[in-house]
């Protein structure tokens, strides 16, 4: 109903409010009008929960709830988090689902039932949310849990050497204080859809029959808790069911001398449901490279046509391999499958050598693998060989309040020549080489609520973006502007060559000229003879981005996390430490506590 028809005496709004509030909505176009609805229903959802909070505490001697914590990088541990939320609820159970983030560590003393659903990145490492939770399980004010009863599921990426190392930590440390394993721990792949569902039934299983006991001794109340920021209504579209949008530009950003390959991308969302906000990133399917596929198959002289299953699914070969499966990123399972269905010693012999499978797998495709070892093998047993292909994640670089039915991209192409042929990441590859404008992506977003702009337009923001790192960041720029916001903004920004690799050139001077961008500082590596990164820029302007901290700016970094992170928060320690007077653990408290107040957060990969 538009405000104009409502009647005003059966609004709770005075006469002025509703004048204003018409008047607000007559300036936003659909989209940020849809923004706002949320965020007004979050809002009032959020005071309704003082209420429900402290209904729970009025029983909280009677009847402890089943605690669900989760820790997220990307979102798919939250989504897996709210599926036991779901599945618990429906069985009849008292709930609470926190992110990790929220819980104050202090509450463990007082929980009975924990399940923990945690992501792992990096070198073993915590997701940003799960970070001071994990480092207080491993420190001596962590509480004795004897009486505890805990489940924990993992999520990662095999492909990486420690997978799901967080939610190995998790149970170890949680049992080393006396809380008791219920289920076993489940270690999950990145197509973990059909284990994760048959897990959460098997802990629920184990965890129903004291919870339902405890429930019914305290009268039976059943009580959910949804506790951290409230969401949005979901899009219909999703990573299981991605929406088919139009690729409208790829446009390359990087000079003809370049040594890089950057792309920017516009992929249209007309049609669709789905908003996101600056800081969000956007899931996209790709398709493998149709003549590799010719390869492979000719190489096992196998019939393309020939048909296959995928779970449910009944396709050509040729489909599956090019549609459905994963052929480019190299995966420890994929070779240890390929080596039992072939009969292959070499492969069987190097499976048990986790060092040397690592670095086999390192420096080739699954493409490369079966090329190198053709064998007699079914198409079937093939296609059982691979995991589903996984849609890649990029950092949005556009506010929708800027491009409205649009998002951004900024993609830097992956190739690397090795064993004599030219190689390409499966979704840049696909998104430079061979889609073209027009082309139907299939698409969908995923929120990211660990890297959000302040809430309040006049805080001051540092963004530390080398590289397609900038990405984010040119969203932050973009929702900035649109908001008249009047806090200063401080750009650092890193590649190579000014000639050849200052992405965004154009738009970033024309961002200083406005008087939007405070400042920027740029570190081309390769323009002298001494090589400069962000992190000296950063040390060079130390004093001053100290003193941008001390009047609470908010501090971000995008980009590569196994170095230009590290080297970054190196440079960050290094600054407190000297303009702040602080030592060494000082300063990591420091940089804890702007953590802990979501003002230094990283998208990194």
């Amino acid at each position: 109903m538009l405000l104009s028809q409502l009647n005003a005496a059966a609004s709770p709004l005075t006469h002025e409010q509703l004048q204003k509030l018409q008047g607000l909505v007559g300036e936003l176009n659909p989209i940020q009008q849809a923004w706002v609805s949320g965020y007004l229903a979050a809002t009032a959802n959020s005071a309704a929960l003082s209420g429900i909070a402290g209904q729970a505490a009025a029983g909280a001697d009677e009847s402890a709830p089943l605690t669900i914590l989760f820790g997220s990088q990307t979102g798919n541990a939250k989504g897996v988090a709210n599926q036991i939320k779901a599945q618990a609820e429906a069985r009849g159970l008292t709930t609470k689902l926190v992110n990790m983030a929220d819980y104050k560590p202090a509450n463990l003393k007082k929980e009975k039932f924990l399940v923990i659903a945690v992501s792992t990145y990096g070198e073993g490492e915590p997701p940003e949310d799960a970070e001071a939770l994990h480092e207080f399980l491993a420190g001596k004010k962590a509480p004795k849990l004897e009486g505890v009863k805990q489940a924990v599921i993992g999520l990662g990426d095999s492909s990486y050497e420690f997978f799901c190392q967080t939610a190995k930590d998790f149970e170890a440390r949680l049992a080393a204080l006396g809380a008791e394993i219920v289920v076993p721990r489940a270690d999950l792949d990145v197509d973990y859809e059909a284990e994760a569902e048959a897990w959460i039934a098997q802990a629920l299983d184990a965890l129903e029959p004291a919870l339902k006991a405890q429930q019914q001794a305290g009268g039976g109340k059943v009580i959910s808790m949804p506790f951290g920021a409230p969401q949005a209504a979901a899009s219909q579209y999703t990573k299981q069911n991605p929406f088919a949008a139009e690729l409208s530009v790829v446009q390359k950003i990087t000079g003809r001398n370049s040594s890089k390959d950057v792309r920017h991308i516009e992929i249209s969302l007309e049609g669709s449901d789905i908003t996101y906000q600056p800081g969000d990133s956007l899931g996209v399917y790709f398709l493998n490279d149709p003549q590799e596929v010719a390869a492979v198959i000719d190489v096992l002289k196998l019939d393309k046509a020939q048909t296959v299953k995928i779970g449910e699914l009944t396709v050509s070969l040729e489909t599956a391999l090019i549609e459905h499966l994963e052929l480019t990123q190299s995966y420890p399972g994929f070779v240890e499958k390929y080596a039992i269905a072939t009969g292959n010693e070499e492969l069987s012999a190097l499976t048990n050598d986790k060092a040397a499978l690592r670095a086999y797998i390192e420096e080739r495709q699954i493409f490369d693998v079966i090329k190198q070892n053709p064998a007699n093998i079914e198409a079937q047993a093939l296609v059982d060989c691979c995991r589903k292909l996984q849609a890649r994640l990029y950092s949005i670089a556009s506010s929708q309040a800027e491009v409205e039915e649009e998002v951004h991209l900024t993609v830097g192409l992956v190739e690397f020549d090795t064993f004599g042929e030219k190689h390409f990441g499966g979704c840049s590859g696909y998104l430079a080489n061979r889609a073209e404008e027009g082309t139907k992506v299939k698409v969908f977003s995923e929120h990211n609520d660990n890297f959000r702009l302040p809430a309040d337009n006049a805080t001051p923001v540092i963004m530390v973006g080398p590289g397609t790192g900038i990405a984010p960041f040119r969203a932050f720029l973009q929702e900035r502007e649109a908001r008249d916001a009047e806090g200063e903004n401080w750009l650092f920004f890193g590649n190579p060559h000014f000639t050849e690799d200052f992405l965004y050139q154009v738009e970033i001077q024309k961002y200083v000229k406005s008087g939007l961008l405070t400042h920027v500082d740029l570190a081309f590596s390769r323009d002298q003879a001494e090589k400069i990164y962000v992190q000296d820029r950063l040390r060079e302007k130390g004093e001053a981005v100290f003193a941008w901290l001390e009047k609470g700016a908010h501090f971000y970094v995008c980009g590569d996390a196994s170095r230009m992170a590290k080297d970054v928060h190196q440079a960050l320690i290094d600054i407190i430490k000297t303009h702040g007077g602080k030592d060494d653990e000082q300063a990591e408290q420091y940089l804890k506590a702007l953590r802990s107040a979501n003002r230094y957060q990283k998208d990194v990969y």
